[in-house]
């Protein structure tokens, strides 16, 4: 097990919930955009968010966000250790730095300094496209070892000056390289892990490769917090990563959706019904499981230890619940009797 720290009254590590995190696309130093951003991020499930800190205006501009939302927010800060002192001193709750570019040990050592007097955490995210070069020159290349060395290089710069607090991303754009990674990563250190597959692509592609990566770390009991990375609306990001922790059986916030892939037994118009099902079940709030089955071979039988669900047939189709046939149903009236019956539960 790792070990705990906590960001802005929010635990990570230690057997605490693994909890989700964004990343804000609006200028941190438009203050009203980002506030507005961050609070649908919070509606939409975001448990942590961060924020790009380009300069000293975004830097300061975190003193003006933080106490118009609800949870933690992180400083996201390259090259310029400078910005991460001031956004400590506008009320951050978690920085995070990259080993790569942020400057030497003792740029490094003013960072952590003020973050224990603030007793806030420092996240290391070390990105498979910025590693030192004496790393690279080391391995050959990006390689997993390249990416855990450079961050237990900075783990024992920031331990030396007495520096705990620390969570650790190792992002690569590969799948198969970021898996392997936070793999040796739990094998060498205790420190929480920041999960993610950096530059993931769009919804379709990003989230494919994040659920592959992150969702296959998280089944093998690796991982304390989760970003998934989407060229999209960081809403999008949040939604991916409620369904990956679902699917590792983390977490069900609302419906589970279970249908079959169809075959030739089907004798319905099966996935424009799931489709129906899918998009109205966004409304939904009961942790239930509901069913879209093709046939009766694979209605209450496979889909016995769904909630409520349907099967369809020639021309009608039945609902059942918990693998009891409830009653038969004309095919154009299926999707609202099941709703209807969602609402009994």
């Amino acid at each position: 097990m790792t070990r705990q720290i906590v960001a802005g009254g929010v635990p990570i590590g230690g057997g605490a919930p693994v909890t989700i995190q964004s990343m804000c696309n609006t200028p941190t130093a438009d203050v009203e955009s980002t506030v507005a951003q961050i609070l649908r991020l919070e509606n939409a499930g975001c448990d942590i968010v961060r924020v790009a800190v380009p300069d000293m205006e975004a830097a300061r501009a975190i003193g003006s966000i933080r106490p118009r939302i609800h949870i933690p927010l992180v400083a996201d800060i390259h090259f310029d250790y400078r910005l991460a002192l001031e956004a400590v001193s506008a009320g951050a709750d978690k920085i995070r730095i990259n080993p790569g570019n942020i400057g030497g040990p003792d740029r490094v050592r003013a960072v952590a300094d003020a973050c224990r007097s603030a007793g806030i955490p420092i996240r290391i995210g070390v990105n498979g496209g910025s590693l030192e070069k004496t790393l690279l020159e080391k391995y050959g290349g990006v390689t997993p070892e390249a990416m855990v060395d450079s961050a237990l290089n900075q783990i024992e710069l920031l331990h030396q000056w007495d520096f705990q607090d620390i969570c650790v991303s190792l992002k690569s754009s590969s799948v198969p390289v970021t898996m392997a990674a936070y793999r040796l990563m739990a094998e060498r250190s205790d420190c929480p892990l920041h999960l993610g597959v950096t530059e993931a692509g769009t919804v379709e592609m990003g989230t494919i490769k994040s659920a592959v990566g992150i969702g296959g770390l998280l089944a093998q009991g690796i991982g304390d917090t989760i970003r998934v990375s989407l060229t999209a609306d960081p809403v999008e990001e949040v939604l991916a990563a409620k369904k990956i922790m679902a699917a590792a059986g983390l977490r069900q916030e609302g419906p589970e959706l279970i249908c079959c892939p169809t075959c030739g037994r089907t004798s319905i118009d099966l996935i424009p019904l799931a489709r129906q099902v899918e998009e109205r079940l966004k409304n939904v709030k009961k942790p239930i499981t509901v069913a879209v089955m093709g046939c009766v071979v694979n209605g209450p039988g496979e889909a016995a230890a769904a909630d409520v669900g349907l099967a369809g047939g020639r021309g009608e189709g039945v609902l059942f619940c918990r693998g009891s046939i409830v009653r038969k149903v004309p095919e154009d009236r299926l999707v609202d009797e099941l709703f209807a019956l969602i609402e009994t539960l």
